[in-house]
């Protein structure tokens, strides 16, 4: 669907501008698809995101701060997705031994488990919503990446 029928408006200054808001809507767009089969299995797209950032490191657990560094929504509330994923026993949580201010946090087998079934709902998510080959995602990649060279933004 084109950008200008998706929000009904084709008042742009220029591409940049056009650029940007489609980059806005579509990454809406697409985390709103993805909520809602994570949804079907009781997560969030964040609490997806933390199981993720547990996986990498399994079976070394990390710190919260980590977790927050690595977070792709950066305003999340890392404690209290963590405090929801315990809830749901996914994650375990305790204090660290060598540094009592540290909170260590890992995956349970259900954690495992259930990322495993998340993982697979993705791939079916993006096999099903991003109509892009190989070679053209490469390139938006490429153009993503270049469009956060400026670090000061």
């Amino acid at each position: 669907m084109k950008l200008e029928e998706a929000i009904k408006s084709n008042k742009f200054s220029d591409d940049k501008h056009r650029a940007t808001v489609n980059l806005l809507y579509s990454a809406y767009w697409l985390k709103h698809t993805l909520s809602m089969e994570l949804k079907k299995h009781g997560l969030t797209p964040e609490q997806h995101n933390v199981l993720r950032i547990l996986k990498g490191s399994h079976p070394k657990e990390l710190c919260v701060k980590e977790i927050a560094s690595r977070i792709v929504e950066k305003s999340s509330n890392v404690p209290r997705i963590i405090d929801r994923l315990v809830a749901k026993k996914l994650v375990t949580r305790y204090q660290s031994k060598e540094d009592k201010r540290e909170t260590l946090v890992g995956l349970t087998t259900e954690g495992i488990n259930i990322l495993h079934i998340a993982r697979q709902l993705v791939e079916d998510v993006t096999d099903r919503t991003v109509n892009l080959t190989n070679e053209e995602a490469a390139m938006l990649n490429a153009l993503l990446e270049k469009m956060r060279e400026d670090k000061t933004a």
